[in-house]
């Protein structure tokens, strides 16, 4: 793939679903009903600001190619408790699966190495 291709395939990698990331914060910080009425059925509407900067904060991480990987790994936990969450309370995962799926295919898009573990990754000279 030619070098511009490939730079804006990595770009949209990272801004789609970061983008979807971010609108989700913003929805919970302006509190918007429909995110707070499921927010507190499932009991955590008091910690719903908290929850909008962390999806703003680890999706920005997520866009910066320095921070992607914490940011990949921050996001990746953030909707794992989100789905259990929603498993505990028989609601569909639906809503947390879309953007942790389309945040894992992007950072498997960015950077494939992040997905296989080796001695060369935890090197930071050859990283």
């Amino acid at each position: 793939m030619k070098s511009s291709a490939r730079k804006i395939v990595n770009t949209l990698a990272a801004t789609l679903p970061a983008a979807l990331v971010i609108l989700s914060g913003i929805f919970k910080l302006t509190g918007s009903k429909q995110v707070v009425d499921k927010l507190q059925a499932v009991g955590v509407g008091e910690f719903i600001s908290y929850f909008g900067v962390m999806e703003i904060g680890f999706a920005v991480l997520f866009i910066i190619p320095r921070t992607m990987r914490i940011g990949f790994v921050l996001l990746s936990c953030y909707f794992a408790g989100a789905i259990a969450t929603d498993l505990s309370h028989g609601l569909s995962i639906v809503n947390a699966m879309i953007p942790m799926s389309l945040v894992w295919i992007g950072a498997f898009i960015r950077d494939g190495k992040s997905f296989f573990f080796s001695r060369d990754n935890l090197n930071p000279q050859t990283a």
